[in-house]
Order: structure tokens, then sequence, then C-alpha cells
């Protein structure tokens, strides 16, 4: 995992502090794209790396996500494979899933960045 900030995508909201980085796949149709997921104060925010036929940030505002639980990585969409994806789904009831290393603490801190006390119980 990269230090907190490295790498910042896109530029921050006034008073958005970074908080959680790391690798992942994002899945964006059939293709599981990768690149880094970032956690701020504000926003979920995904950045693919060159190597992907889809490319791109993908950026998830906090106050729009309904739920973050965990969720199973899936071959060809249906058969479950691993048990290390986490599932972002949106008070419009649209769902992103994307496979991060330490899921649990993925989880727990998208939570805090939402109740709004994301520097309490650590980073």
């Amino acid at each position: 995992m990269s230090a907190p900030g490295a790498g910042f995508p896109l530029p921050a909201m006034p008073g958005e502090q970074p908080l959680k980085t790391g690798r992942a796949n994002l899945q964006r149709g059939a293709e599981s794209v990768g690149g880094t997921l970032h956690l701020t104060t504000h926003r979920l925010m995904f950045t693919s790396h060159a190597l992907n036929f889809q490319r791109g940030e993908t950026v998830i505002p906090l106050e729009t996500i309904a739920s973050v639980t965990p969720a199973w990585t899936k071959f060809l969409g249906t058969i479950p494979l691993f048990p290390n994806s986490i599932l972002i789904t949106g008070r419009d009831g649209q769902s992103q899933s994307a496979v991060v290393a330490g899921r649990k603490d993925w989880i727990a801190a998208i939570e805090r960045a939402r109740r709004g006390d994301a520097y309490s119980g650590g980073h």
C-alpha cells in the first residue's frame, strides 16, 4: 500500500484530505480494470493504469454511498472464486465491485470516512 496521498489522481476539494491508497481492480462490465483506489474525506476514487483497455477515473462521492459490504470475486461474473472484493452500493441502487487487499480494512476506513470520523481509530 502506498502512503496516503501518493499519486492523488484529481485536484483536492476544499478541506479534502487523503486517507488510504492501495492497488485495486475495479469491475467495469466484463473487464477487471487494474489501478489504484484512493479514499479521501470526501470521495472514493479509482484511477486505472495505462495497460487497460478501459482507462480513466471513477469517482464516488462518499455521501452517495448507501453501503459497502464484503463480496466475492467471480469468474465470468457468476462463479465465486475468492472472498477478496468489496461491493460499493450507491443510494441510486447502482453497484461497483473492487478487488482489494485487506478488504476489512478498506470497509472500515470507508465507513469511518462516511461517518466523518476518518481520523479516529487509525488510518
